[in-house]
């Protein structure tokens, strides 16, 4: 009997071990996911302060440049319509998405494939 109880407390013991291991892994997950979260939420704050002389429109590409000052500001010109020469140093381009968040070019079209499987899931 008492080898019986100690078996059980041995298994008990792995079992609850094994579990606060994926609890603290799903911690984890969750502080890096959290940490991007936050990293995005800053970038897109900057964004939205950038110096901008036209009315910005979700679904729209604009591209980034900063003044010799700091300053950054928007353009509807990307490098290429400058001929590769702009006129100051090209940051980045990104779109504007309808919940004002921006998605870097890069990441355009992971962005969009992944809307669209979470579209066909949620279709009847």
């Amino acid at each position: 009997m008492a080898e019986e109880i100690q078996a059980a407390d041995g298994m008990l013991a792995a079992v609850a071990g094994a579990e606060l291991e994926a609890i603290a892994e799903q911690i984890r997950a969750l502080r890096m996911r959290a940490g991007a979260v936050l990293e995005r939420a800053r970038r897109d704050a900057a964004l939205h302060r950038a110096r901008c002389r036209f009315r910005k429109q979700p679904g729209r590409v604009y591209h980034l440049y900063r003044e010799p000052s700091g300053q950054l500001y928007f353009s509807l010109l990307s490098p290429d319509d400058w001929r590769g020469r702009p006129p100051h140093p090209f940051e980045g381009s990104y779109r504007l998405e309808l919940d004002l968040s921006w998605t870097p070019a890069a990441e355009i079209a992971e962005r969009d494939r992944s809307r669209a499987a979470s579209r066909r899931l949620l279709e009847p």
